[in-house]
């Protein structure tokens, strides 16, 4: 009996040193940087497979990847648009190849977790050397998304499906929205510039050409004094020229 007692005082005292001598991750909230448009490459890790590739978010449930590796998938792109999955290669579309497939699944679990969370006033989870942790769960199983400061996207675990995400060189870029609002206001900027510049062509003044009183002044010929003048008459019928001599 006493050796029992002895064995679970060992116990007890053995889980209160190492609770002790764990760090504690402290609960905390963050500004809400998953809202938004943008661009980053990933490497993603699926049990055995790695792949890598750029990602793009452009809105809530609108996402695009294209990979660059493996050989296999190495510029294939996969669109997700409100839960509808398009694949593409090099602009010609194509069913989602069956290499693919894995990745596709897990894509759609970081969409859904992505969005969720982008929805929210503020992110809340355990601080871990300045990264926080936002924990959660979804049909596909038990996720952590980990933003930075800035509460933009660094990393996307899902432990029990091996999955492993990894988010860098990251850039907001314009909405869909934002981008056509964007190309309507520059094409509208232009013609209203082309307008301007032929309203003013036509309303401009002709030169004014000044003519000077060399330009206007008619051609005088001086005869001499004692020169015989010889004039023209046309009758009706004839012409019939006469000469007449002026007497001085």
């Amino acid at each position: 009996m006493k050796r029992l007692v002895s064995f679970a005082v060992m116990i007890i005292t053995a889980v209160m040193f190492v609770a002790c001598t764990s760090p504690i991750k402290s609960e905390t909230s963050r500004k809400n940087g998953l809202n938004c448009a943008f661009e980053s490459s990933v490497n993603i890790t699926i049990d055995k497979l790695n792949a890598e590739g750029i990602v793009k978010r452009f809105g809530d449930g609108v996402w695009d990847i294209e990979f660059s590796a493996p050989n296999t998938l190495s510029g294939v792109k996969l669109a997700f648009d409100g839960g509808v999955v398009t694949a593409s290669y090099k602009g010609l579309d194509f069913s989602v190849p069956q290499s693919a497939m894995p990745v596709k699944a897990m894509m759609l679990n970081l969409i859904e977790a992505v969005d969720t969370n982008a929805r929210l006033d503020e992110l809340k989870g355990s601080e871990n050397d300045n990264v926080l942790e936002v924990s959660g769960s979804l049909d596909g199983g038990d996720y952590i998304i980990s933003v930075g400061k800035d509460g933009k996207l660094i990393s996307f675990d899902m432990e029990n499906n091996k999955l492993k995400m990894i988010f860098s060189d990251m850039k907001e870029m314009l909405s869909k929205s934002e981008e056509m609002t964007s190309v309507t206001t520059t094409t509208t900027t232009e013609q209203v510039t082309e307008t301007e510049i032929v309203t003013e062509t036509e309303s401009s003044p002709a030169e004014e050409v000044i003519l000077t009183p060399e330009d206007t002044a008619e051609e005088v010929i001086e005869v001499p004094e004692n020169a015989e003048e010889t004039f023209d008459i046309i009758g009706e019928d004839t012409e019939q020229p006469v000469d007449f001599i002026e007497e001085y």
